[in-house]
């Protein structure tokens, strides 16, 4: 079960080096520091200032069994599962302290009835022994799991431990879900992830797919999420996108908020192919190897009152050490954007209020010119945005004129970037260079041969034509700016003059430090 990931399309070496050969580099020296008074429209960035530290202070299930709940033994092997099949739906279960253990299968699981309970008293732990693939699966809608320990299980890549077969409705919290393989859960619609420790899994805390795309309503709220990705994806399959702390896939709705993301080998979070209705907020993202948040090839999505620190030191400093000159953002919107044709609670992208300090490099806003519908590089396989139902019409010569030249393309548009501090200090980060952009840009367009979008028609759409704002921010630090292709890199006075026209409003302290 599951579904192959894509990885995010960045540009191949060889086109990098050919950008650079062909455009020179703008702005060589820093800028001398704003000395204007701050606009009255001046952000006061007002991030997450709590942090949910689930992991070191986990709250206790109940110590004695409630009225009329079942009591489960974990001197008996197999007892949870066993009292499940023979209980009434909506039925409570009790796990008493101890080691709890599944029969020896790989496929013996606990299969709910709609509306169960499942809380675990202190101590509760139930353990896969490495043996079991899944602690919870089936159908049954609307079960909750709380005060849990869950451990030891070996889902394979892309498949979950909890709640294995994306029902609706689930409720999981108050629970510690570790050092298991593959995803520590999986999530179906209206599904609640509430002040969980979700951490050291083998590759997601959370799988947010299921089968037909309809994940909608899911909330992720006040948990921990640590130390994901140990068994380390992206190096056992280089380019798979197959890893982060929660990945998140055709999700339909989601509110993100008031976690602590950190230390995870790899994105932080990543919305990855048709998603839409997001709001990240309130939460704090520190100290992931790779991205802090990652938005692909979705659309409509608040990003606001976030801290985001000393993120994408791992997989920007090896780029770097490889010679590649792309912005790798903290914050990457790649293929996304605002559109008022899908209903959302907001028909942009707004990242605002936010405060960014110490990662390796900003926001960066990309588009690929050859990633379409219907074109070899599109690796969401099948897949074709949410305006085109139809992928085969993508395709010449239709895909030339309206409304599919636009339409087939998944659009970095709409976006603003306004009211957040971002600062830089680069003797922290450990850096001389390349860890201090914010840029949008594209590739030049090279195929396929019938493509409408060759050459640098999307780069300058994406640049100056499609809506993306930067306005009223606070740079602290020696920032950069790249704009069109990776070989404009801009001071903060080109960024601000024509023919760019960004942060409008805003204020740069180039010799501070972080």
């Amino acid at each position: 079960m599951g579904i192959k990931w894509r990885h995010r399309v960045l540009p191949a070496a060889p086109l990098v080096l050919a950008l650079l050969a062909a455009t020179g580099c703008e702005g060589g020296t820093p800028d001398t520091p704003d000395a204007r008074p701050a606009p009255t429209a001046a952000p006061t960035a007002a991030p997450s200032t709590s942090v949910a530290r689930v992991c070191a202070a986990r709250a206790s299930g109940p110590a004695t069994a409630p009225a009329g709940a079942v009591t489960v033994d974990p001197s008996v092997v197999g007892d949870l599962a066993a009292k499940t099949e023979s209980s009434p739906p909506r039925t409570t279960f009790w796990l008493r302290p101890g080691r709890h253990r599944l029969e020896p299968g790989p496929y013996d699981q606990v299969l709910p009835k709609e509306g169960n309970r499942y809380l675990g008293a202190p101590g509760a732990v139930l353990d896969g022994g490495r043996t079991n693939q899944y602690a919870f699966g089936g159908t049954a809608r609307d079960v909750t799991l709380s005060h849990l320990t869950v451990q030891g299980f070996v889902a394979p890549q892309n498949e979950g431990v909890i709640n294995h077969d994306s029902a609706d409705g689930w409720v999981i919290e108050h629970s510690t879900v570790q050092d298991n393989s593959g995803a520590g859960m999986m999530a179906g619609a209206r599904q609640r992830v509430r002040a969980n420790c979700l951490r050291r899994n083998g590759q997601y805390a959370m799988n947010a797919y299921k089968a037909g795309d309809s994940v909608k309503g899911l909330v992720v709220e006040g948990n921990e999420i640590t130390g994901n990705n140990t068994d380390d994806w992206e190096r056992r399959q280089p380019g798979c996108g197959c890893s982060a702390g929660i990945k998140f896939w055709a999700v339909d709705g989601a509110d993100v908020r008031g976690n602590w993301v950190h230390d995870n080998r790899g994105t932080g979070l990543w919305a990855d192919n048709n998603n839409n209705d997001f709001r990240f907020e309130d939460n704090v993202l520190e100290a992931n190897d790779g991205a802090a948040l990652i938005y692909e090839t979705s659309y409509n999505a608040v990003i606001r009152n976030n801290t985001i620190r000393r993120n994408n030191w791992v997989e920007g400093r090896r780029a770097a050490a490889d010679g590649d000159d792309f912005p790798y953002g903290t914050v990457y919107v790649s293929e996304a954007g605002g559109e008022p044709r899908i209903p959302a609670r907001t028909d942009r992208i707004e990242i605002h209020r936010n405060v960014l300090e110490d990662n390796w490099s900003g926001i960066t806003l990309w588009e690929n010119a050859d990633r379409f519908c219907n074109s070899p590089a599109n690796t969401s396989t099948g897949y074709c945005t949410l305006l085109v139902k139809d992928t085969e019409r993508c395709a010449r010569p239709a895909i030339a004129t309206a409304p599919l030249y636009a339409d087939c393309r998944w659009k970095t548009q709409r976006v603003d970037v306004h009211g957040n501090r971002f600062s830089l200090d680069k003797s922290v980060v450990g850096c001389e260079e390349l860890c201090d952009r914010m840029a949008v840009l594209s590739n030049e367009g090279t195929s396929p041969d019938w493509s409408p979008y060759l050459g640098d028609r999307v780069a300058r759409a994406i640049t100056g034509e499609q809506h993306n704002r930067w306005y009223d921010n606070v740079y602290v630090g020696p920032w950069r700016f790249v704009a069109h292709d990776t070989g404009r890199v801009l001071g903060f006075r080109q960024w601000q003059g024509a023919p760019y026209r960004q942060d409008a409003g805003s204020t740069l302290r180039a010799r501070d430090g972080g």
